[in-house]
């Protein structure tokens, strides 16, 4: 139930009455028309085992062992991005976010509030999304668009040849794309060396990170500060972004269609919503690849 739930952007309550509701969402679950089905705060609570167990690495892991075991190997290199999933917005005084900022726990915030203090995220960031603008008719560069966003941060790593999800990452929505490269987004069982993203991930560190475990770098070279960009520094980035672009998919597919938001508290459940999505989608990539070797 909970894959169904994540699979399709639904709240609990919404995944309780679809599963009573639809035969083949039962027969997904293993239940027949006279079965009771868990209600929402079943759901709620088996999701908190999992989280209080540290069981979903475990789950995707095993996830990942199966496709590749089915013949879907990671190979060709892997491409690294990042997407901002938005949560409910926090309203507070200038101290309060202060004290949030500094890393306070609710509790310690609203000590006398208890039942304010449970409904306030203090793990979830405010950070600025810029949108390029498109030039004007007469060819003039216009003003780009800062939307503020309030969230968290999906970061993902997929192969470039099947685009399967093998690692993710959640953070604050603040947290800088480049600096998590080199906290556990590279999957070492690629079998090519070559590892694309953006111009966030470009630093020095990162470089000597890559050299390190053994990767080749394909990352966006960022455009010199007060310089047009090189021509042939522009045509590689060009082709650097004919296979980076493949790391949109996913992200397309859990924002489109699924609709993913975060609507719990707090990161612990905002990384079990994020990775039962990559989940899902890895689950949906493999039904399509095997359909596709069957059509071939």
């Amino acid at each position: 139930m909970l894959v169904l739930q994540a699979m399709h952007g639904l709240s609990l309550a919404q995944t309780e009455f679809l599963v009573a509701d639809r035969l083949s969402w039962m027969r997904f679950c293993g239940l027949g028309p006279g079965d009771a089905v868990p209600d929402a705060n079943t759901l709620w609570d088996f999701r908190e085992a999992l989280i209080a167990a540290g069981a979903l690495d475990a789950l995707f892991a095993r996830l990942d062992k199966a496709i590749t075991q089915a013949g879907y190997l990671p190979m060709a290199g892997q491409i690294v991005d990042a997407t901002l999933v938005a949560a409910p917005r926090q309203r507070g005084t200038v101290e309060e976010k202060a004290r949030i900022k500094a890393g306070e726990k609710a509790q310690d915030i609203w000590p006398d509030e208890p039942a304010k203090a449970r409904q306030k995220d203090t793990d979830a960031r405010w950070t600025m999304k810029f949108s390029k603008a498109k030039p004007a008719m007469d060819g003039k560069p216009q003003i780009d668009i800062a939307i503020p966003v309030f969230g968290y941060k999906s970061h993902i790593c997929i192969d470039r040849r099947h685009g399967i999800i093998r690692r993710g990452k959640i953070t604050d929505a603040a947290a800088h794309d480049g600096a998590r490269l080199r906290e556990g987004l590279i999957d070492p069982n690629n079998t090519a060396a070559d590892v694309w993203a953006d111009s966030a991930y470009r630093s020095a560190g990162n470089e000597r990170y890559l050299s390190d475990v053994g990767k080749v770098s394909r990352i966006h070279r960022r455009k010199p500060p007060g310089r047009p960009m090189p021509k042939r520094i522009a045509r590689a980035n060009a082709a650097k972004s004919a296979v980076r672009a493949r790391v949109e998919h996913p992200f397309a597919y859990q924002k489109g269609r699924v609709g993913m938001v975060i609507r719990t508290i707090g990161i612990a459940r905002a990384t079990v919503t994020v990775m039962l999505a990559n989940m899902g989608y890895n689950m949906k990539r493999w039904c399509w690849l095997d359909w596709r070797g069957a059509t071939a």
